[in-house]
């Protein structure tokens, strides 16, 4: 914009606050908040400069001068004490990002916010070697930090605005066959020098037959359990909402055992995780890799096979979407369930 002072002849102001260069450009001329506000409105339509002129003095009316010489590194810093309240891994995994964003921008960590441009954005996340899912973690945290920085009206447009997430491919899950689940609880039963064997068995055994996660297995209480009402009151941890499951017939049996001589507040299992013995099992099986959450997926597979509906393996879950994420997940066995359900279009 040096040219309205250096070039003056070559702007003709053609409205309040407009002008048009030879080119045929608009360009805007105002002040707001004690400064003049100089730019290019990038248009050679002269209702749309209007249009942009109007909504770019908006956006500065919005800005507080007063912190207009706000450098990057105190953003960041105001930024993380409004995240203490998340979960530690969370407030863990934003503290790093954060400390990348003051150590690695390309214009300094002193940069003032208002100086920041989107480009500033992309070099920096051009510094990396990342895949899908942590650019996404990265995106997901800068953009975070802008939104603060308009939030306070340091800025009137973020320069994150516009990143866009990274399409992620979808995950090959290992899945275990009803015969391939039962030999690993048979195996983990047999190890008779493991003093936590049979606690390890029956915690992922029940982790199958019921379909639900460790950290939900591992809170279950007597009191949680209802034997009369055939359900069990359960947390889901991964969204922090509470919902019950019938008793199942395969783990009515291994409860009512894990329940007998426990007191109400007493704990159904007295282990928190049998990822150790899972894959003790699956090595000497000589089967792949397994995860507690692969006897989840177990679950919910042999369910649509059954001809289950889809909403009620959801709401078995916890889920609260109709069955979308599990047919979204799940795509691989639709086809089973599809001719399963044709079946019974019978007259």
């Amino acid at each position: 914009m040096g040219m309205l002072q250096e070039d003056v002849g070559a702007f003709q102001k053609v409205g309040p606050c407009l002008y048009r260069y030879r080119n045929g450009t608009y360009y805007a001329r105002f002040k707001s908040g004690g400064k003049e506000i100089r730019c290019s409105l990038e248009t050679t339509d002269r209702k749309q400069a209007e249009r942009n002129l109007a909504r770019k003095k908006e956006e500065e009316s919005l800005i507080d001068r007063s912190q207009g010489k706000l450098t990057l590194a105190e953003l960041c810093d105001r930024f993380l004490k409004t995240v203490q309240h998340q979960k530690p891994k969370t407030i863990e995994r934003k503290t790093f990002i954060v400390s990348r964003i003051k150590k690695d921008w390309p214009t300094g960590r002193l940069t003032q916010i208002s100086k920041i441009k989107p480009s500033d954005v992309d070099v920096w996340l051009s510094c990396y070697r990342f895949g899908a899912a942590s650019r996404n973690l990265h995106i997901s945290c800068i953009k975070e930090v802008f939104d603060l920085a308009l939030r306070d009206r340091i800025i009137a447009v973020s320069p994150a605005a516009h990143l866009q997430s990274a399409r992620q491919a979808k995950p090959i899950r290992l899945t275990p066959t009803l015969e391939q689940f039962k030999a690993i609880i048979a195996d983990v039963r047999a190890q008779q020098f493991n003093a936590d064997a049979a606690d390890s068995a029956d915690f992922l055994e029940f982790l199958g037959l019921a379909g639900v996660g460790q950290a939900e297995a591992s809170s279950l209480k007597r009191s949680d359990i209802n034997f009369e009402a055939g359900r069990i009151i359960t947390f889901r941890h991964k969204t922090t909402t509470g919902f019950s499951i019938p008793i199942f017939p395969q783990v009515r049996p291994l409860l009512e055992r894990l329940c007998e001589g426990k007191s109400p507040q007493d704990f159904i299992f007295t282990i928190r995780d049998a990822r150790k013995a899972l894959g003790g099992a699956c090595r000497r099986l000589q089967l792949p890799s397994f995860s507690q959450r692969s006897l989840r997926r177990m679950f919910i597979t042999r369910a649509i096979e059954k001809g289950i509906d889809v909403k009620v393996i959801a709401e078995w879950q916890g889920h609260r979407d109709g069955g979308k994420l599990i047919l979204d997940t799940y795509s691989h066995v639709n086809a089973v369930h599809s001719e399963s359900m044709a079946r019974l279009m019978i007259d």
